[in-house]
């Protein structure tokens, strides 16, 4: 009985989390659940108030920069491979057509659009340490692109945390964000990076809201922006994810932002997965394992699902990570 509950919850979510599924409105009783989440944050968050002064230190800030001065290429393209040790890849390339970008690591391949103006991008090298090619391709015609420039090289890591631990295209952000700026004052008020965790989590599940419009209407190729979710107060699963991973990341704790599928209505979605150390409560029913990557979903747990709801991940299939 219990689990048909709990694929019912699912399955609830799923619909009303339009931007990852179908559209839907919120039910009185899912409000009702979002009601009692909130309650049991608001309990977890009592050890996290403002008015105390944590033994938490905040690591430097770890960045994502492209060299013009070390990038190769041609008179379209510049790739930047001088930080693939820091876990990331740069490219800046001019074209009059639509460009993509391959980051190729054995069987996996991560194809992203790429501005044509000449804009410098970050991307992570998600697959870790190992052989890499790199691919910019401009649109020939059609779906169809042809190769402009590519590279491989083989890639050692100054640590596996590295691609997590800094911001790219998926989850921009700098040392003047205002995500970034938010985290740290979070930061200030805690003794551990349990605490920080739990924080973080509060924060981004009292402060935002799904947005069922933006679902609807959003486009092929969409990026978030941290800030302005922040800003606006509500977004998609895409803009929870990189919210957490910027605010986590930009305090030193390794933070993934993973696409992939929900079951058991194979949902289009995207989560966190981050790393810590320690073992402790996040909150009053979510509990890290140390040493260990833990599952987050904030845009489930902000509107209407508890933590049992991603339960031991196996309804979780991972696709890719950035």
């Amino acid at each position: 009985m219990q689990k048909r509950k709990w694929i019912a919850l699912l399955a609830a979510l799923a619909l009303l989390l339009s931007g990852c599924g179908s559209p839907a409105e919120t039910s009185s009783a899912l409000k009702q659940t979002q009601s009692a989440l909130q309650g049991s944050l608001a309990e977890a968050g009592k050890s996290q108030s403002s008015d105390k002064t944590g033994a938490f230190v905040s690591p430097p800030f770890l960045d994502a920069v492209f060299h013009a001065d070390a990038a190769e290429g041609n008179d379209s393209v510049k790739l930047d491979l001088s930080a693939l040790q820091d876990g990331y890849v740069a490219v800046s390339a001019v074209s009059e057509k639509r460009m993509k970008f391959q980051v190729i690591c054995g069987d996996e391949t991560y194809t992203y659009n790429l501005s044509s103006d000449g804009e410098p991008l970050i991307f992570p090298l998600s697959c870790g340490s190992g052989g890499y090619r790199f691919r910019v391709m401009e649109n020939v015609v059609d779906s169809k692109y042809a190769e402009l420039y590519s590279a491989e090289r083989s890639v050692a890591l100054s640590d596996d945390f590295q691609p997590f631990l800094r911001p790219s295209v998926y989850v921009p952000y700098s040392a003047d964000s205002k995500c970034v700026q938010k985290a740290a004052e979070l930061a200030s008020h805690v003794d551990d990076e349990i605490e920080l965790i739990g924080a973080v989590y509060d924060y981004i599940c009292r402060s935002i809201r799904y947005d069922t419009q933006k679902a609807s209407t959003v486009q092929s190729g969409y990026l978030p922006d941290p800030d302005e979710t922040m800003k606006s107060g509500k977004g998609i699963c895409f803009d929870y994810a990189a919210l957490s991973a910027a605010m986590l990341r930009s305090q030193g704790i390794p933070t993934k932002e993973i696409f992939g599928y929900v079951s058991p209505n194979d949902v289009y979605h995207a989560w966190n997965m981050f790393y810590t150390e320690q073992s402790g409560w996040v909150t009053v029913s979510f509990e890290t394992r140390e040493d260990d990557w833990n599952r987050m979903d904030a845009t489930f747990a902000a509107n209407g699902a508890n933590d049992k709801f991603i339960g031991d991940g196996s309804n979780y299939a991972d696709l890719y990570w950035y």
